[in-house]
């Protein structure tokens, strides 16, 4: 009863203060979850959910199991049962605390504190690659997440049945000086209505980008300026990741106008930019989780379109997307608006729980401070060495330094790889820093070395052992069957910090981790990355080798995926050069086949540095070309010879020779074959004749 009273007692409190309380239930592991059933069976909560294993929650409480935690966007509950015996999540744990409302309670079951690092957390499995098993995971991120906890005073804390902690009894409700107008919830939502609502009758291509953290009230705003232009017989689309995820919207534009779903259509993003219907205005949510080239796609289609984003987010997108959104909308744009909700709708703005879960998850870690570094300090002026995990994991200012350039480098960083950071077996930490800050990360994973019987499963896809991409890319995609015997080094991460960048740290980190690689007997390094002419240019400019680019684009980045190599070995040599020449013998056909709508800026770095594999031309090529850059002979009737000379160009690098117009026509008609329309529209041209002439003077050129 005493820790019955004392939880009525901490929601009480919390309710006046408009706050969520947290109960930790410690102690052995059935009797922690017996606790919790009874808990939660007097609680008698209108909305109560459990996380964890179907077999332990009440028979009245919704179950949610761990592939299921995204259900709850959106939804609001009174009570969350999350129960780590079953696996600590961090991604669900994130995603999961946002759905409490004020008063309402999260009880966490564990071991007890003391003994959760060593616990065999069944989420290790996710973690763990091969050759290491889920007991060869540390417990580094659980050790981090019981000395937090421990420290913590906003919340209950029971072990083996005793209460030995009770947040302090505060009942005053703070005082909100600002009230908003009907209708609204907060006065940054009405405002952030105001703004939607100019953006479809002001001025074109003025568009809103709307950020906040979880539980402020974006998707309300939406819904809200939605109902209001549907109303006034306005068309609205809306786009989000996943049609789940607009609910909230759908709901708050229908209490505005209860017939707006007439008039609000929600559609994927890939079937926008596809279809491109008509609208009076385009709201997209959780942009952050679409990728960047699919926004930028929409963005040029659509005159009039905003966009919302969660910062701190358990998607742990937000920092990063806005970064680069705010680059591409300051390229792309005249004038754009940011806006950020920051009074909280759920619950108050001191809320503890949500501090704790930023805290827990370092949803909220950020890069050291510029000033930390000497203006104009050379890379050379910061030390090189890897970070010994154990100590990182106890050096909290630090790990939230380092996991806050990654978020901000990376905008997929999520809670999850903060658990990977500190606990996979399979990872080394490197960084260039001072004494008081780091300036830049490399995160590098150990692959490879499988026995030849596993090798030959690999390359015929029988078996595709987690965490090992090179390997398993090279085997299964190149045909290589030697490459999962070797030792390689991918590099997952490198995140320089934004004050330092363009002063040479990422390439003397690289130079430095591949130094230390190729001392401690790596074959190679790889790496793979969404494509991009910039990141292309940079591993090209550090000498490693393109040996693949994905056919289909990838979810995450939106991008295709390129795959580099740096051999250290004679094996890893061999390796790197029949991978170069197995994708030199597909690529050029692939380009005006499955790649031919390829951006042609990234086709031509993939195909540069391999002047000794260009195609020869012969006496009869040269007359061709001599014929047609001169002669006017038409482009059709020596095509073969057009495409030998053109991959000779950009294999060889003589392509460098043309004006970037030229280039592009080079690229599009000739090796990936667009039609004369397509390419003359790209290049600026007003049609077939304006783009022949163009093409014929760049093939002069070429041909001297």
């Amino acid at each position: 009863m005493e820790i019955l009273s004392a939880v009525i007692a901490a929601r009480q409190c919390a309710a006046a203060r408009r706050h969520r309380a947290v109960l930790v239930l410690t102690g052995e592991r059935d009797d922690t979850l017996a606790r919790a059933r009874e808990l939660t069976v007097e609680l008698s909560a209108d909305d109560a959910c459990w996380f964890g294993e179907r077999e332990r929650a009440p028979a009245n409480v919704r179950l949610l199991a761990h592939d299921s935690a995204l259900q709850l966007l959106g939804a609001e509950l009174d009570l969350l049962v999350f129960d780590a015996w079953s696996g600590f999540d961090p991604d669900a744990f994130g995603a999961l605390g946002g759905s409490l409302r004020a008063g309402g309670l999260l009880l966490l079951l564990a071991p007890p504190l003391h003994d959760w690092p060593s616990y065999p957390d069944p989420q290790h499995a996710r973690i763990a690659v091969a050759p290491y098993a889920a007991g060869d995971v540390s417990g580094r991120f659980l050790a981090r997440l019981a000395r937090l906890l421990a420290d913590e005073m906003t919340l209950l804390l029971v072990e083996n049945g005793r209460l030995l902690r009770t947040p302090p009894q505060r009942k005053t409700p703070p005082r909100d000086a600002s009230q908003p107008g009907s209708g609204y919830a907060t006065v940054d939502q009405q405002r952030a209505v105001e703004a939607l609502l100019q953006v479809a009758d002001g001025h074109r291509r003025r568009p809103l980008v709307l950020i906040s953290d979880r539980g402020r009230g974006k998707s309300a705003a939406f819904g809200i300026a939605a109902g209001r232009l549907a109303a006034a017989g306005r068309r609205i689309l809306l786009t989000a990741p996943r049609a789940e995820a607009v609910k909230a919207v759908f709901a708050h534009a229908k209490r505005v106008f209860p017939g707006a779903s007439e008039s609000l259509c929600f559609m994927p993003a890939d079937e926008l930019v596809r279809q491109a219907p008509a609208a009076d205005l385009l709201l997209v949510d959780e942009a952050a989780a679409i990728a960047l080239p699919l926004l930028e796609k929409l963005l040029r289609r659509y005159a009039r379109i905003a966009f919302a984003s969660t910062v701190h987010g358990y998607e742990g997108t937000g920092r990063g997307f806005v970064l680069r959104f705010s680059q591409l909308l300051d390229a792309t744009c005249h004038s754009w608006k940011r806006f950020a909700l920051e009074t909280p709708v759920r619950w108050a703005a001191d809320d503890p729980l949500e501090a704790l879960i930023f805290r827990l998850l370092a949803l909220d870690a950020e890069p050291a401070e510029a000033d930390a570094f000497a203006p104009g300090a050379p890379a050379s002026g910061f030390s090189f060495r890897r970070l010994r995990r154990t100590q990182l994991a106890l050096d909290e200012p630090r790990l939230r330094q380092l996991f806050g350039l990654l978020v901000q480098a990376h905008y997929r960083t999520r809670p999850l790889d903060l658990r990977h950071l500190l606990d996979g077996p399979n990872l080394s930490v490197y960084v260039l820093e001072t004494d008081a800050a780091i300036a830049a990360t490399a995160l590098v994973a150990d692959e490879g070395r499988f026995d030849a019987d596993t090798a030959r499963d690999i390359w015929t896809g029988v078996r595709r052992p987690h965490g090992h991409l090179l390997p398993e890319t090279l085997a299964a995609h190149q045909g290589l069957q030697q490459a999962p015997r070797l030792r390689g080094g991918r590099v997952m991460r490198l995140a320089v910090h934004p004050a330092l960048q363009r002063r040479g740290l990422g390439r003397r980190l690289v130079t430095s981790v591949c130094r230390q690689l190729q001392a401690e007997g790596y074959d190679y390094a790889g790496t793979s990355f969404g494509a991009s002419p910039p990141l292309l240019d940079f591993w090209h400019s550090l000498g490693w080798t393109a040996v693949r680019l994905s056919i289909r684009k990838s979810a995450a980045s939106g991008s295709h995926s390129a795959l580099y190599l740096q051999p250290f070995t004679a094996a890893g040599r061999d390796l790197a050069d029949a991978a170069r020449a197995r994708f030199q013998a597909q690529f050029p056909h692939q380009l005006s086949d499955c790649l031919r709508d390829l951006d042609s800026a990234i086709a031509l770095r993939m195909l540069l540095g391999d002047a000794a594999r260009a195609p020869h031309l012969d006496a009869a090529d040269w007359q061709d070309l001599q014929a047609f850059a001169h002669a006017r002979r038409q482009p059709e009737a020596v095509l073969g010879t057009l495409w030998r000379c053109a991959l000779r160009a950009c294999m060889s690098g003589e392509i460098a020779r043309l004006e970037p117009q030229e280039t592009l026509l080079v690229m599009m008609r000739i090796v990936q074959k667009h039609d004369w329309g397509t390419c003359a529209r790209a290049a600026g041209f007003s049609g077939r004749k304006q783009a022949l002439h163009s093409l014929r003077q760049a093939l002069g050129k070429l041909i001297g």
